[in-house]
């Protein structure tokens, strides 16, 4: 039986820590002070709190503070640079190509922004779906990653058994969720390994979580999990 491959955007695909994440940040941090009337210490606090709870800012805020996802994704996603600034590496075009199996993209992030990385990657065209936040509400409420239910649901809707299906992502918390949803999981480590984060980061990575199946730097070697 073929693999469901699903893919992570953000840190897994390009380097969003150089094109996009510094930016979005600030925006976030932005709009929480306009518009729940925080001070940036306040904001910071806020947004640690729901992190931890939720695994996403925006739930914390639509949950408790009525915020309205879509203007929050519009307002924090406008990023004028992003096409300049995105980058990937070439070899991903050939290793997703040559990858047998299904392969979705599952991301957090909204569908406009989603689509702009896509375009300038030139990866849109070997994903037979694209799932955006946008796509992540089950009844009523969104249920973004690293919500073991949208693992679940996902997996129902694909038709499949969720060992079938193998998340390629860069977020410990997110592999996680999956890893609760009986999913396989490997842990992206390109652009973390590469961070200035000093030796935290670096003894950080060479662990590997018990929901980590596999940690890999580059997409080709996944060609070897397929079919197992």
């Amino acid at each position: 039986m073929s693999t469901i491959w699903l893919f992570d955007l953000d840190n897994t695909l390009h380097d969003a820590s150089h094109a996009a994440l510094p930016e979005v940040s600030a925006a976030m941090g932005a709009y929480i002070q306009r518009e729940l009337g925080l001070t940036q210490a306040e904001s910071d606090a806020l947004r640690r709190d729901y992190w931890q709870r939720y695994g996403a800012t925006l739930l914390g805020l639509v949950r408790h503070h009525g915020v309205h996802a879509g203007h929050f994704l519009d307002e924090t996603h406008r990023l004028p640079r992003l096409e300049h600034d995105v980058r990937g590496h070439a070899h991903d075009l050939h290793a997703l190509r040559a990858l047998p199996g299904r392969k979705v993209l599952l991301t957090n992030a909204p569908r406009v922004y989603v689509r702009r990385v896509l375009r300038v990657l030139g990866l849109a065209r070997f994903f037979d779906q694209v799932i955006t936040v946008e796509d992540m509400c089950m009844f009523g409420h969104l249920r973004p990653k690293p919500d073991a239910r949208l693992f679940r649901h996902l997996a129902a809707r694909l038709k499949v058994h969720p060992r079938r299906c193998v998340l390629v992502e860069d977020a410990l918390e997110n592999t996680r969720g999956a890893r609760r949803a009986g999913m396989r999981t490997v842990w992206m480590q390109r652009w973390t390994r590469t961070a200035t984060w000093g030796a935290a980061a670096l003894q950080r990575v060479s662990m590997r979580p018990p929901h980590v199946d596999h940690r890999v730097t580059r997409l080709h070697p996944l060609r070897r999990l397929a079919g197992r």
